[in-house]
């Protein structure tokens, strides 16, 4: 199942953290800032998104759990 980018656009994917609190291990991930924002760049989380897709098809193919754990109110 591949994500589109045009679905991640939709659902607001692209607003990243204020840059003042933003992990400089995300740089690879930024595609600009705007109004104090970073815009994440799309293109590569929908490709990080397949390929953890992918990992996670391959665990549940052989028979192991999965856990997901979320603490924000948004993705519970």
């Amino acid at each position: 199942m591949a994500v589109e980018v045009k679905d991640l656009l939709e659902a607001g994917v692209h607003f990243g953290h204020l840059t003042r609190k933003w992990d400089p291990n995300m740089a690879p991930y930024v595609y600009m800032e705007r109004n104090g924002i970073h815009i994440i760049n799309l293109y590569k989380t929908a490709a990080k998104i397949d390929e953890a897709g992918a990992a996670l098809a391959k665990i549940a193919a052989s028979g192991r759990k999965i856990l997901f754990v979320a603490t924000k109110k948004q993705a519970k």
